[in-house]
């Protein structure tokens, strides 16, 4: 499991999504023909609330045995291999900065058709097209933040029941 990181939360920098785009064609270049696309997903993704500066992607492949087969050459590019790390049906990576260590990407791979990919777009989409929820998302971080400055485990854990029940609303509203 990667170490916890202390929790920092920033106004958005626009260059994120520039910065995801980036990443997610180098991704998209290192697993070749199994990608089908990686999206921008977390906080990162949302312009109008903090996020830790930790980009987070969801490469979708076509096959996650094929991704495995590729773990070598993702590690080579400074990424570290975590497996399915809790999540069945998940592989999960970190890159970070070789000189500070600061963690800048996690990559939260799925297979095509696989729920997960619905429920992490959904929610994406959701916050961006309700900024009332957006900014309640805002303050639920920044209250788990200063509960757990240090720890981002126990960050994310405080706002799991929050994010559960903003997902389901996320999935209703993507489906009708």
């Amino acid at each position: 499991m990667p170490p916890p990181i202390k929790v920092e939360l920033l106004s958005h920098d626009p260059r994120w999504a520039e910065q995801a785009t980036a990443e997610g064609q180098l991704f998209a270049s290192i697993v070749g023909s199994s990608s089908i696309a990686v999206h921008h997903i977390g906080s990162t993704a949302i312009p109008t609330i903090h996020a830790k500066p930790v980009l987070d992607l969801m490469p979708v492949v076509r096959d996650l045995a094929e991704l495995d087969g590729r773990r070598g050459e993702i590690e080579a590019h400074g990424y570290e291999w975590w497996g399915e790390l809790g999540l069945p049906g998940r592989r999960h990576c970190t890159k970070s900065d070789p000189a500070t260590g600061r963690r800048l990407v996690q990559l939260h791979c799925y297979r095509e058709r696989s729920p997960e990919v619905e429920r992490h777009l959904a929610f994406r989409d959701y916050l961006r097209s309700h900024p009332q929820i957006a900014a309640a998302y805002d303050r639920e971080k920044a209250r788990c933040r200063d509960l757990h400055t240090e720890d981002s485990h126990a960050y994310s854990d405080c706002k799991d029941a929050w994010i559960k029940t903003v997902e389901a609303q996320a999935l209703a509203w993507r489906r009708s």
